[in-house]
């Protein structure tokens, strides 16, 4: 079958399908469950009423609970048990995740992710805030912002590509196509480097394409957030003899903390997730192991679902905070 076709017939069936259930289930419920005819007309009414709402809700719901809670739930026992020889499981209780502590490649992965969290989001949110702020200045601003946003429309792997590139080493007899050791040559150095393989710094050089993705992103939310500030204060601080940079701190700043607090921590959950960058640049090698690659190695290469579900619910406990507190600010915004 054509690809084209198939995609029209999976539209087609989808879209009959939801139309099919929503009137059939309707019907169900007015003319089977509570018929509105006899003594009790009024109270079925009232009765299918309450539940119609829930008939909407039940294709969501049954969706999440097949794609979201139940791989949580599967994912917290496999964690808790161990695969037998020649099949089935045996419950181990906590044995995976003490055998996931005591194992050196985990802590590495929690010291980068932690090192990590420190700079993409800090640098990420403040080259966006900067961005912001400057392209609003200049004619041709709007131009800028799209070449910046642009890494947005990348996959991960395409960014970590393009930076391998980047990073690329040859022999010294040979030229040098990687920009950064280019450039390196060209200002006196002796030999052209492998950045990728050098401990610590290497974690800085995967974690510059993260910044460089994520920079647009956070470019776009908090220039809208700057144009919503209002008119008057700035104006009312020029008046008052406030400089650019008192402006900027002091007033626009403050006024969209909010915003900046949003991106954050948004960023920081892309962060603690991040897989793609390190799998395709070093495969965590090197010291550069983070816990979604650990998990990734664990389960797929060792074949360990124990300890690899052990790490990925490391890695929900992780996040499951962060995802709490922006759902509570979103939730006093609203209110």
């Amino acid at each position: 079958m054509h690809p084209a076709f198939q995609g029209l017939l999976t539209i087609a069936i989808g879209v009959s399908g939801c139309v099919g259930y929503f009137y059939l289930s309707n019907q169900f419920l007015d003319k089977v469950l509570f018929p509105p005819r006899g003594p009790n007309a009024g109270r079925n009414i009232n009765r299918a009423n309450m539940i119609r709402p829930w008939l909407f809700l039940f294709p969501a719901l049954a969706a999440l609970g097949l794609y979201l809670a139940y791989p949580v739930v599967e994912t917290l026992r496999l964690s808790l048990t161990d695969r037998v020889p020649g099949g089935g499981y045996k419950w181990v209780g906590l044995d995976n995740y003490i055998q996931m502590a005591k194992e050196p490649k985990f802590w590495e992965a929690m010291r980068n992710n932690m090192l990590w969290l420190i700079v993409v989001p800090a640098m990420s949110t403040a080259f966006g805030l900067l961005v912001a702020q400057l392209t609003d200045r200049i004619r041709w601003g709007n131009i800028a912002k799209s070449l910046i946003f642009m890494p947005m429309a990348i996959s991960f792997v395409g960014a970590s590509v393009i930076w391998k590139l980047v990073y690329d080493t040859r022999p010294v007899e040979q030229d040098q196509i990687g920009m950064l050791n280019a450039l390196y040559i060209f200002f006196g150095g002796v030999e052209p480097q492998t950045w990728l393989t050098i401990p610590f710094w290497n974690s800085f050089f995967l974690m510059v394409v993260l910044v460089w993705i994520q920079t647009g992103f956070a470019m776009v939310i908090l220039s809208a957030a700057l144009r919503g500030i209002p008119e008057e204060t700035i104006e009312a601080a020029i008046l008052d003899g406030a400089n650019p940079f008192q402006i900027f701190f002091r007033i626009k700043v403050p006024q969209i903390k909010t915003t900046i607090l949003v991106v954050w921590t948004t960023i920081t959950i892309t962060v603690l997730k991040v897989f793609d960058i390190v799998f395709a640049m070093t495969n965590g090698q090197w010291e550069t192991q983070v816990l979604a690659n650990y998990m990734y190695d664990k389960l797929f290469r060792t074949n360990d679902w124990g300890v690899g579900s052990a790490s990925a619910m490391v890695i929900m406990l992780l996040v499951a905070p962060i995802l709490v507190w922006n759902v509570r600010n979103a939730r006093k915004e609203m209110e």
